[in-house]
């Protein structure tokens, strides 16, 4: 999963990328709201963290430019304003979700988690194929109850896979949600990752649909377009 930060604050900008990275997402940081509204503008994200208090456009404004443009990723807005005003403000603008300063780094996360889960229609924290179940609390995935290690970018793509199931998904949009905006991407590396997931978790588990891309699906279902 993808995420942007728009933070104008460089220490909580920088703490909040490498814990979300720790916690096996790509994220891109920005720290105004001119070059925040270009990438959410350009790029593909799956969820955007939003200060509301930014240098050169402020956060409302460029949620609202967001949403008109017709982007509706889910964002969480972080404000240090604390007053119900703002609070409607900010959802009336387009935010899915409100997050005030100071916060802990835990209840970010998982309200993240929440936003990704139901913008992609999953209710529960656990998510199924099969005998496959992957955690998005804890990373954990097992297959018939027993666990299977996976590397960083395998996780992420069987995690994307998994939370779009029953979708196609083309290698395109695999690598603009896997990777941040800085990292070298390589489509011929989505192919060797889908191989050594099939090699842990079974070969029909993901299923390569012709000049399309891949779907994950139960067993007996067939993809959905």
């Amino acid at each position: 999963m993808r995420i942007l930060i728009v933070e104008d604050e460089p220490t909580l900008g920088q703490q909040l990328k490498n814990t979300l990275e720790q916690n096996g997402y790509a994220v891109d940081l920005s720290t105004d709201g001119e070059d925040g509204h270009f990438l959410g503008s350009t790029e593909e994200y799956d969820a955007v963290i939003l200060d509301l208090g930014l240098p050169e456009v402020d956060g409302l404004t460029v949620l609202g430019m967001w949403r008109k443009e017709g982007r509706n990723f889910p964002v969480l807005v972080l404000t240090a304003r604390n007053s119900w005003s703002d609070k409607v403000a900010g959802l009336d603008a387009g935010a899915d979700d409100y997050l005030a300063k100071p916060f802990q780094t835990e209840e970010l996360i998982a309200r993240l988690r929440a936003l990704i889960r139901r913008a992609s229609g999953n209710a529960s924290s656990e998510l199924t194929a099969g005998d496959v179940r992957l955690d998005t609390r804890s990373g954990r995935v097992t297959r018939a109850g027993e666990p299977v290690k996976l590397t960083a970018q395998e996780y992420k793509l069987l995690s994307y896979l998994m939370h779009h199931k029953g979708k196609v998904v083309s290698r395109t949009e695999l690598i603009e949600h896997i990777y941040d905006q800085d990292f070298d991407r390589d489509s011929n590396t989505i192919e060797v990752f889908v191989t050594r997931i099939r090699k842990k978790l079974g070969a029909n588990v993901i299923t390569t649909i012709r000049g399309l891309g891949y779907s994950l699906d139960d067993p007996d279902e067939p993809p959905r377009e």
